[in-house]
């Protein structure tokens, strides 16, 4: 994480928290951020050929009206500084920063099958309650897990999959194969 980022996204979040926006702050930031980083835009933002005067524009007619002035000023202040290669690393940090002021966390999970939308709402669910937080998931498959979830979530791990039980199994057994 570079310094200038944190300072760019701790100023936006002092703002957002001063005006009582944070929950549009963050709709916003994530908005921006999913936008800006596209590879094609990022190799608008960073060209040294292309001035802050024409960035402006960009920001103004692609973003005016749609988020807070305070990122739209944001937006034009890395472009004056060019420091626009700061503005995905900002984004994501104030998007954390509010999440953990919301206390929202992204569980992770794997698992060998696709969850049903049933099966979601219950792990989020319960998630939520054992965390005391709002807890989002971002579900991915693994046929090579058997069965079972790995989940990762604020810190922690939780490892159920078949395959750990297997791995686990298979220790077990060669231990006391040879009498340790």
């Amino acid at each position: 994480m570079d310094r200038l980022s944190v300072i760019y996204a701790s100023a936006l979040y002092d703002l957002a928290v001063q005006h009582n926006t944070v929950d549009e702050f963050l709709a916003q930031a994530i908005f921006l951020r999913d936008s800006l980083s596209d590879d094609d835009c990022q190799q608008v933002l960073v060209h040294p050929q292309i001035s802050a005067t024409e960035k402006h524009e960009l920001f103004r007619k692609a973003f005016e009206g749609q988020i807070h002035d305070d990122l739209l000023g944001f937006l034009y202040l890395t472009a004056d500084k060019n420091r626009e290669a700061h503005l995905i690393p900002a984004l994501n940090i104030l998007i954390s920063m509010i999440e953990k002021h919301n206390k929202i966390v992204t569980a992770k999970v794997l698992s060998a099958s696709q969850y049903s939308d049933e099966q979601a709402e219950s792990l989020k669910t319960m998630l939520s309650k054992k965390l005391e937080k709002h807890v989002e998931l971002n579900l991915k498959t693994d046929p090579s897990l058997i069965g079972g979830p790995y989940i990762f979530v604020d810190g922690y791990y939780i490892d159920w999959t078949v395959k750990k039980k297997l791995h686990d199994l298979t220790g077990s057994l060669k231990e006391n194969k040879l009498g340790i």
